[in-house]
């Protein structure tokens, strides 16, 4: 599937709908250049599970969880770490069977340990459409 967005508002918008189908046990693993719109895909994701408290990128924190939706959100940002190695020392693993949904930016740092069932979201500029433009693609 391909999502053409022209603003913040359109990615926020259809990280809400992605959120409002998620079901348990999902795993997202979000790619895309540095401000690509990764956090604001995952802000609309959240809303859409029914999270109102503030999300933001747990760059240093590596993970972030909410609990207020209808579903567990376990926001990861694997930026900063050494590899798939890191995650595991600190029991990261052990979320994507939690029975939330596991969203993660930077994912591809990890590729080894992420879940086959993994859903793959792409996020790419394309300045010749704009400086807000966004071509979201998920595929599964």
């Amino acid at each position: 599937m391909i999502q053409e967005s022209y603003s913040a508002q359109d990615t926020f918008a259809f990280g809400k709908k992605l959120g409002e189908t998620a079901v348990p046990g999902d795993v997202f693993c979000l790619s895309g250049d540095l401000g690509t719109g990764k956090t604001v895909l995952t802000k609309g994701f959240a809303f859409g599970l029914g999270i109102e408290e503030p999300v933001s990128s747990p760059t240093f924190t590596i993970l972030q969880i909410y609990e207020e939706g209808r579903l567990a959100l376990y926001h990861f940002d694997v930026y900063r770490m050494s590899g798939s190695d890191e995650l595991l020392g600190i029991g990261g693993d052990e979320y994507f069977d939690k029975g939330g949904v596991c969203l993660i930016e930077w994912a591809e740092l990890i590729e080894d340990i992420i879940p086959k069932r993994s859903k793959r979201i792409l996020i790419e500029k394309d300045l010749t459409k704009g400086l807000d433009y966004r071509r979201i693609t998920v595929t599964e």
